[in-house]
């Protein structure tokens, strides 16, 4: 890239941040700039109108840029101002530039210091400038004065993250050399957002002021806090050479001869000062806006297709035509029905990476939560018992018994069955609630018809909220039509003929793995095991009593309790 274009890429960024502010609103894109940071009275203003040779900036105590001031500098022969805001006009009267400066601040802001984001874009064409865009930020305070809000620090703190936070921005940290460096403000701030020093460049004022015998020599040679960029030094007029006119001419030739003069500086003196801070700057820059220029032209180009893809939608609208209307209205609505059922498909053209939904989340209700609201059910294995042996109890009534009834099986496994319900019923509510918020989602392409959009997500939502009711009921009845009728003859049923047959098959290898020998009752398939009462038998001494019966393929053992066997075992003869 040659001289010539390279002098060309500021000007070009120029002209694109005057038409994103004309737009009224910040662009997604992200424009190669300096930012300029720094606490109150640090010295910013003077900076600037060293670079411009004019006073042009309002000057008092407290917060005096309450706005950010997009200033941008052109080389020309000619010497006067303009503002975005008040377009054909050409200021010449630097005084007046002050005045319309605050001015347009109060109009947004009010008169209680308060401030704003929107910045004031001022172009200033000079032939003793050189091409550079700063953005000169409030300064960083503490304390509110007047009638600021109390959160005046958080919201000033806010509005300058709002620009060095993006990489594209340059940070100019100015800091007054007469204060520890160490509790710089802008330092601070810019070691937040560039950790590594790559996008921040130092500016140290005031070095006229620093106590006698103190010099900031290691931090302008960059050995202090080291920058990629480095660090620049700059001496201001003083308050009490503004208040006296003093020319910035004669200040810039008595910074020069500051630089020259001082044995701490005079070996770097060539590159400190105002001069050479502005060359700095604008050779920086430059070089930013070349680095950028690939990315940045790339994301310009990819909102100018999706722009121009948008347009091609409304290319033959026609607002007045009432065939229009329908139609168009038509085409949305089937727009929002093929969206919606490309989220439950799972075949949308834009693939979600950070969270389920549509029909992958729908997808795991059923497999993955609904088995686990199964799972996480209260299964108390002690009540169970007593439930089953009340059961059985109740049924035999006054007489005793040796197995357990069928009408005792079926109340206990009925009544497990009914506490499918529950995760059931949630688990269509999980699903309703997918079900609206893929709508919800659905209609945000009608977002610029706010009256469909609205009225499309209603009817819609109250459609799948009807079909809610239906489906619990059908849910419910299923689960009833289990609970009706248990059968026990299906395969998957283990009853006492398929226990019995998958005992004598684990049996037999379980002989052979055990190379023949007899297993204990303990060791044996067990089919049904539980408390019976046994009474009127000759081999049981004591009467009637309450024992643990274990009933397996080849025997029948009881025991005083579920673990310590009694008196012996009946085993059941086999015939082959």
């Amino acid at each position: 890239m040659g001289n010539r274009e390279m002098e060309e890429l500021i000007p070009l960024v120029n002209r694109l941040q005057d038409a994103f502010s004309a737009l009224g609103q910040t662009c997604l894109l992200e424009l190669p700039q300096i930012a300029v940071v720094g606490g109150q009275s640090a010295g910013k203003s003077s900076v600037l109108e060293n670079f411009v040779g004019r006073d042009f900036l309002p000057r008092g105590s407290g917060i005096v840029t309450r706005r950010p001031l997009v200033l941008q500098l052109v080389t020309s022969k000619a010497e006067y101002a303009e503002f975005l805001h008040c377009k054909g006009k050409k200021f010449t009267d630097f005084d007046e530039v002050r005045h319309e400066i605050e001015a347009e601040t109060d109009r947004v802001t009010g008169m209680n210091k308060g401030i704003s984001s929107i910045p004031i874009n001022l172009r200033v064409y000079s032939p003793h400038v050189l091409n550079l865009t700063l953005i000169d930020l409030p300064g960083i305070t503490k304390v509110p004065v007047g009638d600021q809000p109390p959160d005046i620090e958080y919201q000033i703190r806010e509005m300058i993250m709002q620009f060095i936070t993006r990489e594209n921005c340059l940070i100019l940290a100015v800091t007054p050399a007469n204060t520890d460096l160490a509790n710089s403000d802008a330092l601070k701030l810019a070691k937040e957002v560039d950790p590594q020093g790559l996008r921040t460049i130092g500016v140290i004022t005031k070095l006229d002021l620093m106590d006698e015998g103190t010099d900031a020599r290691d931090v302008l040679e960059n050995k202090l806090l080291p920058l990629r960029r480095g660090y620049v030094g700059v001496v201001n007029r003083s308050q009490k050479d503004i208040d006296g006119k003093k020319d910035i001419k004669a200040a810039m030739l008595a910074e020069r001869k500051f630089f020259l003069s001082h044995p701490a500086y005079r070996h770097i003196a060539d590159r400190m000062g105002t001069p050479h801070l502005q060359k700095v700057l604008n050779q920086q820059l430059t070089n930013h806006i070349r680095d950028t220029l690939p990315n940045f032209r790339n994301k310009l180009q990819g909102q100018l297709l999706s722009i121009e893809h948008e347009v091609e939608a409304y290319k033959n609208f026609k607002p007045e035509d009432p065939t229009r209307k329908t139609k168009a209205l038509l085409q949305m609505v089937q727009q929002f029905a093929v969206d919606f059922e490309k989220r439950i498909e799972g075949s949308g053209d834009q693939v979600d990476t950070l969270e389920l939904s549509g029909g992958a989340k729908i997808n795991r209700i059923f497999h993955e939560r609904f088995p686990f609201e199964i799972v996480k059910m209260e299964f108390n294995e002690k009540e169970l018992r007593r439930e089953i042996s009340y059961a059985i109890k109740n049924i035999h009534g006054i007489r005793t018994g040796l197995f357990t009834p069928d009408m005792a099986f079926e109340a206990i496994v009925k009544k497990q069955i009914v506490k499918l319900k529950g995760p059931s019923l949630k688990s269509v509510d999980l699903v309703m609630q997918e079900l609206i918020n893929t709508v919800k989602k659905c209609t945000k392409k009608l977002a610029n018809f706010p009256r469909l959009c609205e009225e499309t997500e209603r009817i819609v939502a109250n459609h799948i909220r009807e079909r809610e009711g239906k489906t619990k009921d059908q849910v419910l009845l299923l689960i009833d039509i289990q609970v009706s009728y248990i059968n026990t003859n299906h395969e998957d049923f283990i009853g006492f003929a398929n226990a019995q047959q998958r005992s004598s098959q684990v049996h037999k290898k379980t002989t052979i793995g055990n190379q023949g020998t007899n297993l204990p009752p303990s060791r044996q398939i067990v089919i049904r095991k539980g408390w019976l009462t046994i009474s009127n038998i000759g081999i049981m001494k004591g009467g009637s009593k309450g024992y643990w019966f274990v009933l397996t393929a080849e025997s029948l053992s009881w025991y005083k309790d579920d673990e310590v066997p009694v008196k012996g075992i009946l085993t059941r003869e086999r015939t082959n």
